[in-house]
């Protein structure tokens, strides 16, 4: 009973660091860079001190002000580490002063470091994938598993692209700044993809029993808007920016008692958040007013525009879903866009044109390991009255679904055949 006791409890302090971690993770690896000017030994110092937690807050508590407690721990450790080196410079004299303050104080804004951390970490020197990669752990706070779940590739693959990524940045002494903004363009890309991709773990998580994570989305809604008045002349900045708004809109609808999720035909749509639609529209406006077209995050939030002002699933403009994921299609070449497509072609034109898709998609195996394909087909099957096939499907989805509220969905509508 004792040992079963003590196991309750880890598991509930691992929960609760964990929660703070998404919360806080990128504010104290933001504040460690900016002091020890490397993004990846700030990334090693915090975890140091994430596994300090895990053993004295069992016995102490958790503190009043656990983000700090992490800053001042990991702080220590850096100073340590320079003492053993001999570099008791003016550096290490200055930080070490701020040390004198109660670590449940209240900690100095650092929006700013944030977004220096996010344009530390998707610097050239880096491959695009190893730049999203980074950013998603050190600013989103996800782990190597849900980041290699993103990415389709196995966790070994990622973590090693991790570590790689960080001793990079270390070895090409990259600054911890924001660049100077002739800088941008060959950054900006980069960071508008992290934003987009932090944001959509906070949408759809791809693990955990939670279904939407708003703390995650409302931080890179927070850096999204940021970019875009930094770079104002940047059309996908307001594209982004648009897109967010319009899905965030959706949040208080998308969760029913308990957690459980509910899926855009079955929203209660005078819950969604108005004036979060029209900031949406206004972003999605000055994307267009700049004249040069719209890029893939413009496309997308011109597709949650459709959603946003139609009054039901009925009265949606599907062909014009349509024709804007055919445009995404083609400029993106994404297997989920085209996943998506043929959703929108089932509600414009029938699951027969639909499937057709789909098996195109099922037959490339470029979303194998997804539960996506599988949850798809099986809805357009049932929709056909292909029901043994469609629970096959279903069974498949169920299999490979990494959320637990997303199986539950599944899993109920397997019953219900």
């Amino acid at each position: 009973m004792a040992r079963a006791a003590r196991h309750a409890v880890n598991a509930d302090l691992q929960r609760s660091i964990d929660v703070i971690w998404r919360i806080e993770g990128a504010r104290v690896v933001a504040t460690l860079a900016r002091m020890v000017g490397d993004v990846g030994l700030a990334e090693d110092l915090a975890q140091d001190a994430v596994a300090d937690a895990l053993e004295q807050w069992p016995e102490s508590g958790v503190p009043r002000n656990a983000g700090a407690w992490l800053t001042a721990v990991a702080k220590r450790k850096a100073i340590d580490a320079w003492r053993r080196r001999e570099r008791l410079d003016e550096r290490y004299r200055a930080i070490a002063h701020d040390l004198d303050v109660v670590v449940d104080d209240a900690w100095e804004p650092i929006a700013d470091d944030v977004l220096k951390l996010v344009f530390a970490a998707c610097h050239p020197v880096l491959s695009r994938e190893a730049q999203v990669a980074l950013t998603l752990r050190v600013v989103g706070g996800l782990t190597s598993e849900e980041i290699a779940r993103m990415f389709l590739v196995p966790v070994t693959t990622m973590q090693q692209r991790i570590v790689r990524a960080k001793k990079t940045l270390t070895a090409a002494r990259v600054p911890f700044e924001i660049p100077e903004p002739r800088e941008w363009p060959e950054r900006m890309a980069a960071v508008l993809s992290v934003i987009y991709l932090v944001f959509t773990e906070g949408y759809s998580a791809t693990s955990g029993d939670r279904w939407i994570r708003p703390d995650v989305a409302a931080e890179a809604l927070r850096l999204g808007r940021m970019v875009a008045a930094l770079a104002p002349r940047e059309p996908e900045a307001h594209g982004l920016v648009a897109l967010m708004e319009l899905q965030a809109s959706r949040f208080p609808a998308r969760l029913g008692t308990q957690g459980r999720p509910i899926l855009l035909g079955d929203q209660d749509r005078t819950r969604w958040d108005r004036a979060q639609i029209t900031r949406g529209l206004d972003a999605l406006h000055r994307a267009d007013a700049i004249g040069r077209g719209r890029g893939p995050y413009a496309l997308q939030a011109a597709i949650a525009a459709c959603h946003a002002v139609a009054p039901s699933v009925a009265k949606t403009d599907w062909e014009q879903i349509v024709t804007l994921y055919e445009a995404l299609d083609r400029l993106a070449g994404n297997p989920v866009v085209t996943l998506n497509r043929a959703v929108a072609v089932s509600m414009a034109s029938g699951p027969d044109a639909a499937l057709a898709i789909v098996d195109g998609l099922a037959d490339e195996g470029r979303l194998r390991n997804s539960h996506l394909v599988p949850s798809v087909r099986g809805e357009l099957l049932l929709q056909l009255g292909r029901i043994d096939e469609a629970r096959d499907e279903l069974r498949r989805a169920i299999d490979r679904v990494g959320n637990d509220r997303q199986r539950d969905v599944l899993m109920e509508k397997l019953a219900q055949l």
